[in-house]
């Protein structure tokens, strides 16, 4: 026996007492619903064995007359340090199975402190979501009380906001999520969500009936249908198993954080390889469309392409995907969608991917398919030529390498956005490029003639013919426009070459980005 033996045995207890969570039957009712409790997910999400929780025994216990522990509360908030793939992250979640998430005294503490903590340590932050943020239950009670934080403490969100330039920040919507839990989703750079058993608000039905008059069920407000086309969350996935598995995935393509550089791994795939099948792919006929995702496919090291933000501005394509085991981000055109054109959504979409590759040093390869700015009196309301320039502008700022394949046709200002100081600039022989679309240019150019014509049709077609057939690459070659015209077969190889050429680039990139990173 010593001094200390009681202090050390009520220490245990309360951490005995705080892995018991909301208690056995809020566990088997959260079980119930297909949803495995924070700590469960953790030990999913980390290697085996290496979660080191901050903060076990926090919360507030109640004691009888003999100092005993009648009660305790844990923070609904855990969160700590474990390894995937052997890489330290920090990984916290909220705790639903106590006050549904709504974050008690010590977890509100917990949960800002998983910024700090991944921000001090310089390791990736991954968050498991799944709560309504405050309530006005909290303000009740009587007493003397203070009320909101003190003049001198800094704004609760500019350490969300430092760490998206500092750190990966990955989350996970695994339930209902709203307020203050749906902002931190949105503040990260990847984001994912569950079918079925999540969703995002920025309020509940509730709150929504009683401000706007409209009765809603969660799933219609902010369910998974809504947002993979929303750009709230960069994927959906069947299950809590898949979310894991996607952020597993994301995480190895970036480094620590912004001091380091992304690494080249192990590759079995040759760079030689040339897939035959890309030496057709781009139909002759510039109104069929071609499959843009088999070209990346086909082109990046086999498996490695991660499309994010599938359904959202759909002409746009954007991902991760490694060169002979280097991680670069991808940026490209889908014909299948407003025949590639830029929407207001697809350049917020371009323009975020390029912030993402700025922060962590990942170089950027390119495959260009651009008719322009998306027009029309849509495109005009949702205020395209805005978005539009802001994709055009991290374009020319960026101070990545870059690698820009001419796969069809770039037309008008909006193909600037794929193109970056000192871009290696490769093409096939179907890529054109020009001021307008030949139709389009007829039809502005040569109005007159056209209604003046006995056959406006055939003109029409004469002249479209003779300006396509001018529009060749080969004058691109021939003028040093291009570093290199390329058979399709021939793009892995070159761009896998390029790889070697601009790693030893990055290592001087090192360091905050310039400009940072916005949701």
């Amino acid at each position: 026996m010593t001094d200390w033996d009681k202090e050390i045995e009520e220490i245990e207890q309360r951490k005995r007492l705080s892995r018991e969570q909301g208690g056995a039957e809020n566990v088997a009712k959260h079980h119930e619903k297909g949803r495995l409790t924070i700590r469960e997910r953790i030990n999913h999400l980390v290697d085996s064995g290496t979660f080191t929780e901050h903060g076990p025994g926090a919360g507030f216990a109640e004691k009888n007359e003999a100092g005993e522990i009648t009660s305790f509360t844990p923070a609904n908030y855990v969160v700590g340090f474990g390894n995937v793939d052997g890489r330290r992250v920090v990984v916290g979640g909220e705790d639903f199975t106590l006050k549904g998430g709504s974050p008690n005294a010590a977890g509100l503490r917990k949960s800002v402190y998983a910024e700090e903590l991944a921000v001090h340590f310089r390791v990736p932050l991954v968050r498991f979501l799944e709560g309504g943020g405050g309530s006005v239950a909290g303000n009740s009670g009587t007493g003397p009380k203070t009320v909101g934080s003190p003049v001198f403490a800094e704004p609760r969100f500019k350490i969300i906001a430092d760490a998206l330039g500092a750190v990966p920040v990955a989350s996970a919507a695994l339930g209902p999520v709203a307020g203050f839990p749906a902002g931190r989703l949105a503040a990260s750079h990847f984001s994912v969500m569950v079918k079925a058993q999540s969703q995002v608000m920025v309020a509940g039905p509730a709150v929504v009936a009683r401000a706007l008059g409209k009765t809603l069920d969660k799933e219609s407000l902010g369910g998974w249908k809504i947002h993979e086309s929303s750009g709230v969350v960069d994927l959906v996935v069947d299950s809590e198993a898949d979310a894991f598995k996607a952020i597993q995935q994301f995480l190895s393509y970036l480094p620590q954080n912004v001091h380091h550089r992304p690494l080249r791994g192990d590759c079995t795939d040759p760079a030689e390889r040339a897939d035959e099948s890309l030496q057709g792919i781009v139909p002759r006929n510039a109104r069929k469309p071609f499959k843009m995702r088999d070209i990346l496919s086909s082109v990046f090291d086999l498996g490695s392409f991660m499309e994010l933000s599938e359904k959202f501005g759909r002409g746009q394509i954007i991902g991760l995907a490694r060169l002979q085991g280097l991680p670069v981000g991808v940026i490209a055109n889908d014909c299948k969608f407003y025949a590639g054109a830029m929407t207001a959504h697809g350049s917020q979409k371009v323009r975020r991917m390029i912030e993402l590759c700025e922060t962590f040093h990942l170089p950027i390869v390119n495959f260009l398919d651009e008719p322009g700015f998306m027009v029309g009196p849509d495109a005009e309301q949702l205020g395209t030529i805005r978005y539009g320039m802001s994709a055009v502008a991290a374009a020319a700022q960026s101070s990545l390498p870059w690698a820009t394949v001419g796969v069809h046709k770039a037309f008008g200002v909006a193909s600037a956005a794929h193109f970056a100081p000192y871009t290696y600039k490769l093409a096939w022989p179907s890529y054109e490029t020009g001021a307008l679309p030949v139709e389009g240019g007829v039809a502005v150019a040569f109005q007159r003639e056209l209604a003046a014509s006995d056959n406006p049709e055939r003109l029409r077609a004469k002249l479209e013919a003779e300006l396509a057939s001018a529009r060749s690459p080969m004058g691109l070659m021939e003028s040093f426009a291009l570093h290199e015209l390329i058979a399709p077969r021939q793009t892995r190889q070159r761009l896998c070459e390029w790889s070697h050429w601009v790693e030893p680039l990055l290592d001087d990139l090192k360091g905050p980005a310039k400009w940072g990173f916005r949701p």
